[in-house]
């Protein structure tokens, strides 16, 4: 049987995509859970798995064209099927631009990138570190790869360019200065487009209120010491990991804060995902360590150090990019004493950490 690739829906306000790039051809024999083609959102691009066997008999909408979400993008059936007929979408061609990658690695890990001029070699390279490269304008054969398998990561990317600038320049004509009063434009984005777009929608359509308290963390300062002498370096469990452990215990205690409010109904979520603030250079995001409930300290200790990880080389999994129930957001690190948060969408509170 025939089974349809659709463009899908990466986030509750994602109303459509752009096919950035097929991993197969037509004619290509695919496997459930490959990857077979990347999508890009408003905020990532992100590989679509197939869900059936068999081969990709057809590609109905093409590279760098845009979407609704639901449209179907291709097929994938047997070589002796009868395709069915779809009717050819109308597409809006689009200059695809270069976000964070957020892959899925639930199921079939992605094809390494090839290089072009040598197809027999492939080249192992993050998502993160060939855009960085790409923006920079590095070759990326030029680089030694330090990661997993020789994997070309974002540091080896930055050491080259380091080792690029310390290099006499040749000299620079000189460019014309701007005018006194000129204003200078700088264009975000795509990321920070939608965060700007998402943050304005949520603090004019959900009524906010805040409270405020201070609590003395001595003893938990002295239990974390504790702990991490205990575990001997193999985890260090952090303030935040305290605060992400107290905030699941917490919804436990108060499920109302793990609903959400929609079609004029309260919903609640059937797990407690911790969502945690994290900078990357394309903006802010806020992935959550999942099943919060049933996660000992030292557990999410050890997951919200592999997901911050992932977050800033851009190997998160789809449910951790979109699940949060509730968010925290810790600044006291930076020598803030308290702050404002605003509640992320399809959540009903958020915590702001001094």
């Amino acid at each position: 049987m025939a089974t349809e690739v659709i463009m899908p829906q990466m986030g509750f306000d994602m109303v459509e995509g752009t096919v950035v790039r097929w991993l197969k051809s037509e004619g290509d024999e695919v496997n459930r859970g490959e990857a077979i083609v990347e999508v890009e959102t408003d905020k990532a691009t992100v590989e679509v798995e197939a869900f059936a066997s068999g081969l990709l008999r057809k590609v109905i909408v093409t590279e760098g064209n845009k979407v609704p979400v639901g449209q179907v993008i291709g097929v994938i059936a047997s070589a002796d099927e009868e395709l069915p007929v779809i009717e050819t979408p109308v597409t809006v061609p689009t200059q695809i631009e270069k976000p964070t990658t957020i892959k899925s690695t639930t199921q079939a890990k992605p094809a390494p990138e090839e290089k072009t001029e040598e197809p027999g070699e492939k080249l192992l390279v993050s998502p993160l570190a060939r855009r960085i490269a790409e923006e920079k304008g590095i070759d990326l054969r030029q680089l030694k790869g330090t990661g997993p398998k020789g994997r070309i990561t974002k540091e080896d990317v930055l050491a080259f360019e380091g080792k690029e600038e310390a290099k006499p320049a040749a000299p620079v004509a000189a460019t014309t200065p701007q005018a006194p009063g000129e204003l200078e434009v700088t264009e975000l984005s795509r990321m920070r487009q939608t965060i700007a777009r998402r943050m304005s929608q949520s603090k004019r359509e959900m009524p906010h209120f805040y409270v405020t308290t201070s609590i003395d963390m001595t003893r938990a300062s002295a239990m974390r010491e504790e702990l991490n002498q205990l575990y001997e370096g193999e985890v260090r469990v952090t303030v935040n990991d305290l605060i992400v452990k107290a905030t699941a215990q917490a919804l436990m205690k108060y499920p109302a804060f793990n609903s959400y409010y929609e079609d004029e109904k309260l919903k609640r979520n059937p797990s407690i995902n911790v969502g945690i603030a994290i900078a990357l250079d394309d903006g802010l995001i806020a992935p959550a360590i999942l099943d919060c409930a049933s996660k000992s300290l030292k557990e999410i200790a050890l997951a919200s150090h592999d997901l911050v990880n992932r977050a800033r080389t851009g190997v998160l999994k789809p449910e951790e990019y979109t699940g949060a129930t509730i968010a925290i957001s810790n600044l006291g690190m930076f020598d803030i004493d308290s702050f404002i948060a605003i509640i992320n969408p399809m959540q009903s509170a958020s915590v702001a950490v001094g």
